[in-house]
């Protein structure tokens, strides 16, 4: 099963980096978010990545073209340019890195990825947020319904939106009036996608803004409720949290 991780996005504000680097591409704990990110995924078996980049998306292309250089340690003859690698050390993954768009919404960057899914369902995660979802019982519990979507939410961080979820575990509304409390859910950014709901992503949907109220609306996005860690990478607040854990 493919793993889209949008990557996309604008330059990282967190990074003391001045040229600017993709947000994925801050290091925690001198790896890259998206290296945790791929981690946690590869750790319940899924390998196969499609990266959907846009903001200096070379700087993904190359990271993962000298992947097993980064890794392993090196004897470089520089009389005669030729690299000799120790101990190499990589991973069981297949990555593919899409150049999406420089300003291409989260919906299109979906979208674009429609001729590389072959199964009925795939995994859409962005690619700033660090969880410990168990991604096996995610995948097993959206074969269990016939959502085109099923997202998982996760207790809020303090500034993330609040979801109305009806008892049946399907959600009502991305916009909810609902008053923040200990049983508060919000978006995961971590979700099982049915192939069909490419038929919906055919504009510059925002995933957030217009797809997820829309089909939330048709009583088509499943809820899958995660009590444990789940952290936004916003702010450099957040990557000194992580980085003291």
């Amino acid at each position: 099963m493919k793993v889209i991780i949008l990557a996309g996005g604008s330059r990282s504000t967190i990074s003391d980096d001045r040229e600017g680097i993709p947000k994925p591409m801050v290091e925690i704990g001198e790896k890259p978010l998206l290296w945790h990110i791929m981690k946690q995924y590869s750790h319940f078996g899924f390998h196969d990545f499609l990266i959907c980049g846009g903001y200096k998306v070379n700087t993904i292309k190359n990271y993962f073209r000298d992947y097993y250089i980064y890794q392993s340690d090196i004897t470089v003859n520089l009389a005669t340019n030729h690299i000799e690698i120790h101990r190499k050390v990589t991973e069981d993954w297949k990555v593919t890195v899409m150049d999406t768009g420089l300003y291409a919404t989260t919906g299109q960057r979906v979208s674009r990825t429609q001729k590389y899914i072959d199964d009925d369902m795939f995994l859409v995660t962005y690619g700033d947020c660090i969880s410990n979802i168990d991604v096996d019982e995610l995948v097993r519990f959206a074969e269990r319904n016939d959502k085109l979507i099923t997202m998982a939410v996760a207790r809020p961080t303090g500034r993330n939106a609040v979801l109305a979820i009806g008892e049946d575990d399907v959600l009502e509304s991305m916009n909810s009036t609902v008053a923040r409390d200990e049983s508060s859910w919000t978006n995961a950014c971590t979700f099982v996608f049915r192939k069909k709901v490419f038929n919906y992503l055919n504009g510059n949907y925002e995933l957030d803004k217009q797809l997820f109220p829309e089909l939330s609306g048709k009583g088509q996005i499943a809820v899958y409720r995660h009590d444990g860690f789940w952290c936004p990478v916003e702010t450099m607040r957040d990557k000194v949290d992580l980085e003291s854990r």
